[in-house]
């Protein structure tokens, strides 16, 4: 590792471009990627969801069929006991038990009558769940499908830049370790300011590259003697002569070429 404290202010540039440009070619390869990783992180999320919610509608279709079973035994109960008083009736000795039997009777008849409107109720509930189970297996075996082929794409940009991208990670932390603190900090600070990430910029026609503001002979000058650090007054960008950036470019593109 490079001792930062016997760095030049020439080579502190040449290592911060050399930064930027495997920075850059990071970027480009994720770029490719685009949004696929988060729309298959989406696509898992409401795959699960999908999955959750057809669980509780399993869950609550068991919960209604137990229900169901357990108004019927009732219903059978009740029948018993209708038949228990109308053999008691039989039997009385007076109107007032056999008026007394009679509302018992009609009072089962009508918990029978309360019974078949619940389970009459939980039918149309379970065939309303069942349609809606229906919809939501079809909408998961979609997604399901979906997702399986944005994993395969996704897999197949990863298997063709993961190699590259894992040197050029590396190259980048190689290059991060000889620049020293107080620079780094201002440069990935940058770099996380600006749209595309330049945080270090040559000089192209008198102007730092990518912008319209002209750049000063004399500090154009002091760009190209390499003897400071100097940022661009209008983006804050650290600026570097077209001289030393087409010399770093060239070893920079020797390095990716070997890729």
């Amino acid at each position: 590792m490079a001792n930062t404290k016997e760095l030049s202010v020439e080579d502190k540039l040449r290592a911060l471009y050399s930064l930027q440009l495997v920075d850059s070619k990071i970027d480009e390869i994720r770029s490719v990627r685009g949004e696929l990783p988060l729309e298959v992180e989406d696509l898992e999320d409401e795959v699960a969801g999908l999955t959750t919610r057809l669980e509780k509608f399993k869950s609550d279709l068991e919960s209604i069929d137990a229900q169901i079973k357990e108004k019927k035994n009732a219903i059978d109960e009740h029948k018993s006991t209708i038949k228990k008083y109308q053999e008691q009736q039989k039997n009385v000795r007076n109107n007032r038990e056999y008026n007394s039997l009679t509302k018992e009777i009609e009072f089962q008849e009508l918990e029978i009558q309360l019974a078949e409107k619940h389970i009459k109720e939980m039918k149309a509930s379970i065939e309303h769940k069942k349609e809606v189970v229906s919809q939501t297996k079809e909408k998961l075996e979609a997604k399901q499908t979906h997702l399986k082929h944005k994993k395969a794409e996704l897999n197949d940009i990863m298997s063709e830049t993961e190699k590259e991208e894992n040197f050029l990670i590396e190259k980048s932390e190689e290059l991060q370790k000889q620049i020293e603190g107080r620079l780094l900090t201002a440069y990935k600070r940058i770099r996380g300011s600006v749209r595309n990430g330049l945080a270090v910029v040559s000089i192209e026609r008198g102007a730092s590259a990518g912008s319209f503001f002209t750049i000063p002979p004399q500090t154009q000058m002091e760009i190209a003697g390499r003897k400071k650090i100097i940022t661009d007054e209008h983006s804050g960008r650290i600026l570097i002569d077209s001289f030393l950036a087409e010399e770093v470019k060239q070893d920079m593109e020797n390095l990716f070429a070997k890729l």
